[in-house]
């Protein structure tokens, strides 16, 4: 991409489109509280007819997410629904409507954060075993890190499930959680972990394409080009998009915040896109430095993008 578009703020944008999918942690919040205009920016969205997904990778059920949103002063009002990468995953699990998760079983090794079960509980036609040698899949939800670590615990199982050719379910392909600023091995970096192995992974979530497709199904009357992606990471929100070519903003302040922190001019803001591009091997539509709304915009009817 020769020049991406330098935004003040959401609104630069709002018009463009008539659906968003927005990310989570590092967009709307730090995983403790909402960034200072996040609501009001959501809030300026909807007041504009505009359909609102939240997007995250997590081993959490929608509900639960929902539940920690609202306790941290956001509203269901100020967007349609909520996603996670285990919603999809349980969804899934229990349909079964393609050949993968038809041939994989019903007896699973479930690798999980501090007991979590809520994804499969109530899945009549599920078996949890405790013995991986009575496995015929593994489920991945989440990291126990730091109390297990790759050494302590992980790389056994691992190497004993793909001497037995198991699949894995991966439900959260985030590489890292974040605990008191220190980052630890998530879901995603156990998967990749699983595949040095010889293992084969199925990952449901950010950037893979069906967290995005599930996401279509909720829009009403919404075409994919009408939509665009809003998230803070270049590995997962913007590459999500470009692997289905659909439009997407990055905002500067959550994982990239030290590469943009010292950068103030549109071109070096250019420059440093470019070098993170060729990092990531993705660049974004947008750049906007922090989820916010920006100039205001004239009470207007709202157009969709190609009107």
């Amino acid at each position: 991409m020769d020049n991406i578009k330098i935004c003040k703020g959401i609104s630069d944008i709002s018009d463009s489109y008539s659906g968003f999918i927005i990310d989570q942690w590092g967009t709307l919040h730090d995983g403790q509280s909402l960034f200072p205009e996040a609501v009001e920016t959501l809030k300026n969205l909807k007041a504009r007819g505009k359909q609102i997904i939240l997007l995250s990778n997590s081993g959490k059920r929608n509900n639960a997410d929902q539940s920690r949103l609202e306790a941290m002063g956001l509203s269901p009002d100020y967007y349609d629904h909520i996603v996670t990468s285990s919603e999809v995953t349980r969804h899934k699990l229990k349909a079964k409507d393609d050949d993968f998760f038809l041939k994989m079983g019903s007896d699973y090794f479930l690798l999980n954060r501090h007991g979590d079960t809520k994804m499969v509980d109530n899945i009549d036609d599920l078996n949890r075993v405790d013995d991986i040698d009575q496995a015929s899949f593994i489920l991945l939800t989440g990291s126990d890190a730091p109390e297990k670590t790759f050494e302590n615990y992980y790389d056994g199982i691992l190497k004993k499930a793909s001497r037995r050719s198991l699949k894995m379910v991966c439900a959260n392909p985030e590489k890292h959680i974040t605990l008191n600023r220190r980052n630890y091995i998530g879901g995603g970096a156990i998967a990749r972990r699983y595949e040095q192995f010889g293992g084969v992974v199925h990952y449901i979530g950010k950037p893979y394409p069906l967290v995005y497709n599930y996401c279509f199904s909720l829009f009403e009357n919404i075409y994919p080009s009408q939509v665009c992606v809003i998230g803070d990471s270049l590995a997962t929100d913007i590459q999500g998009a470009i692997n289905l070519d659909i439009d997407c903003a990055l905002i500067a302040n959550g994982v990239h915040i030290g590469s943009f922190s010292k950068v103030t001019s549109k071109a070096d803001i250019q420059k440093m896109l470019k070098i993170l591009g060729k990092n990531f091997g993705c660049e974004p539509t947008y750049f906007i430095p922090k989820f916010h709304w920006g100039d205001d915009l004239p009470d207007r009817k709202n157009k969709r993008k190609g009107e």
